[in-house]
């Protein structure tokens, strides 16, 4: 890709305009940790929205989208497509649960629901494995991808492309906190979504695809490819594809962005929200988003790569400047952007730094929160001023975007690093959803789930590496029946939370279900003001209109009329189902805010 002077106007201004808000936000941020890592729990829905789409709009994403559609097609993206049950669950079940916590992270949970040493325990351990170890993971995946796509677009070796790269993020992140990242995920999002709507405009009128129409054309005969499910015949790829993330992985596999019950960054945004009903709605504009609106730009420029460079072999021979190692179906996204326009290439460019930046931003704004608040303010300065903690802070930023850096020179395909993320969780989710209904999980469960889930897929790991590959799809099922196993064992083997701990508990978040019966009963506590069945309905209703639309979008981008207008009704009907019931589900919660934490 040769850059013009106009593109490079487009790059510079596009830049300087998303600096403006750490400008105006640096002396905000840096009053205290509330208002660095929850915006002073201050969000409006729409900004939290806005917000964590945008964090999810990474480098890689568009990169394991055209990976995961040139290795099975369209069918492929079930892998994530499932997780919008855990998205919609955790809208409609967790989000207000989230905001009536007061918890200033996540992991600031454990020692409001559990007790004792155990407690302090898994948040300090939690605080190292997630903000540390496997936020730096995340960090690197995205790296990889802008390496990739730094190699194709302009032949930038990896450590060039780190260089540069890397120094905007760090002194973003340290200056303007959540305030900052998330008014700025707002402005990136804006350019990213623009971006990603010209890639696929300029993809289908890449040399040899003909427009749409020559795009379906060309595909007609290879109906697998553009099929939304998979062909059930093949029963071994059917399986690994949807049947088991539809039915499994969902609720049992934690992963950023998609942690049954919410978690990580997602839960950040929930406790910053100003309003119970801010959270819910945040992230239900989130989900819609993410899935409704996103994926098809994407499947396009993936679909139409596969007739422009059909091997891999096409992509190193276009450019033989690429390292071979960086060579793989994932590449074939940024390969694909040389297409872009003079004006489009400048507005691509931006986009792609846009979607790194507001990834990066927010994982290490994220990761430090645990780093500061879990680790460093629990266990070794509990008496450190606000001034002292926001420092280290910005410390702390610097130091995981360092690391970050290194682990990118373990990687080299973003595909195995999702499949990585994936095991190294499988197991857990589940301990995830019920710890908020069910009072005799306690903090031992988490533990000995965290530690079965790492072991069992570790040793997949090595064992790969010496050859002794096993499936995918078993290695998933074999570590989530072995997390399940040892966290039920332990949990029923370990002395319950403290009778108190759990009735203040449920006191503050005020849980619907009969899991928490007990602990009402004996301790005259009232009734959860929520409704279960109604948190169902909206999950039901809500999974139909954004699966609707999702399914009614890629029927029109076929040409399917008829098929397209039948989802289309039914996103529609369920909308219509949503607003029925809104006025019951979405009211503010009864009685007393709860303390702040």
């Amino acid at each position: 890709m040769r850059l013009t002077t106009l593109d490079w106007i487009i790059v510079v201004v596009s830049l300087g305009v998303s600096f403006v808000p750490a400008i105006v936000l640096a002396r905000r941020a840096g009053k205290n940790i509330t208002e660095f890592f929850a915006a002073g729990r201050a969000a409006p829905w729409w900004l939290i929205g806005i917000s964590l789409v945008a964090t999810t709009f990474s480098t890689d994403t568009p990169n394991l989208v055209t990976n995961l559609v040139r290795d099975g097609g369209v069918a492929e993206n079930w892998v994530w497509w499932a997780f919008l049950l855990t998205g919609m669950a955790t809208v409609f079940f967790y989000a207000r649960l989230w905001r009536r916590s007061r918890v200033l992270t996540d992991l600031e949970f454990y020692e409001l629901r559990y007790a004792g040493r155990a407690a302090s325990f898994v948040r300090g351990f939690r605080a190292l494995y997630l903000g540390l170890f496997f936020n730096c993971w995340i960090i690197a995946t995205v790296n990889l991808a802008l390496v990739k796509i730094a190699g194709i677009l302009f032949g930038w070796p990896r450590f060039e492309t780190l260089a540069i790269s890397v120094a905007v993020p760090i002194i973003f992140a340290a200056t303007a906190g959540l305030w900052g990242v998330m008014v700025t995920d707002m402005i990136q999002f804006c350019i990213t979504m623009s971006s990603a709507f010209a890639a696929a405009y300029f993809a289908v009128h890449a040399p040899g695809v003909g427009g749409l129409h020559g795009l379906m054309a060309h595909l007609s005969a290879h109906a697998s490819v553009l099929a939304i499910l998979p062909d059930f015949k093949d029963w071994q790829t059917a399986l690994g594809v949807f049947v088991i993330p539809i039915t499994v992985l969902w609720w049992s596999v934690w992963y950023p962005g998609a942690e049954p019950g919410g978690g990580s960054y997602v839960a950040q945004r929930m406790l910053a929200a100003r309003t119970e009903s801010d959270a819910l709605f945040g992230t239900f504009a989130f989900q819609v988003m993410h899935y409704a609106l996103r994926p098809w730009p994407w499947i396009i420029v993936a679909l139409a790569s596969t007739i422009v460079y059909p091997t891999l072999h096409d992509i190193q021979l276009r450019f033989p400047g690429v390292a071979p190692g960086l060579i793989g179906n994932d590449i074939a996204y940024p390969a694909m952007l040389v297409f872009l326009p003079s004006g489009f290439a400048g507005f691509m460019v931006a986009g792609i730094f846009a979607a790194y930046r507001s990834t990066i931003e927010t994982h290490l704004n994220w990761g430090t929160s645990y780093l500061v608040h879990d680790f460093y303010q629990r266990f070794i300065r509990p008496d450190a001023g606000q001034r002292e903690l926001v420092s280290m802070g910005r410390v702390v930023t610097a130091l995981l975007m360092v690391l970050g850096v290194l682990f990118t020179l373990a990687l080299d395909n973003a595909h195995n690093a999702f499949n990585l993320l994936l095991s190294i969780g499988a197991g857990t989710g589940l301990i995830y959803l019920l710890r908020w209904f069910w009072w005799r999980i306690n903090a031992w469960s988490e533990v000995s789930a965290m530690a079965a889930s790492f072991v069992v897929s570790l040793a997949f790991f090595v064992a790969g590496k010496f050859g002794h590959t096993v499936d995918t799809t078993a290695v998933l099922l074999t570590t989530i029946a072995v997390t399940t196993v040892v966290w039920i064992a332990v949990t029923y083997c370990t002395p319950p939370v403290d009778q108190e701990v759990l009735a203040t508990f449920y006191a503050r978040v005020r849980p619907a279900g009969p899991g928490w019966a007990r602990v009402r009963r004996e301790h005259g506590l009232p009734a959860s003001p929520d409704s279960m069945p109604l948190a169902l309905a909206g999950w039901v209703f809500g999974l139909a209109a954004v699966y609707g639309a999702l399914f009614a979008t890629g029927a029109f981008i076929y040409g399917r009329t008829l098929e397209g207008a039948v989802w289309s009704v039914v996103a529609t009907a369920a909308i219509v189902g949503l607003l029925a019931i809104g006025r019951r589900l979405w009211k503010p919660a009864a009685g007393p805010a709860p303390a702040e934490s």
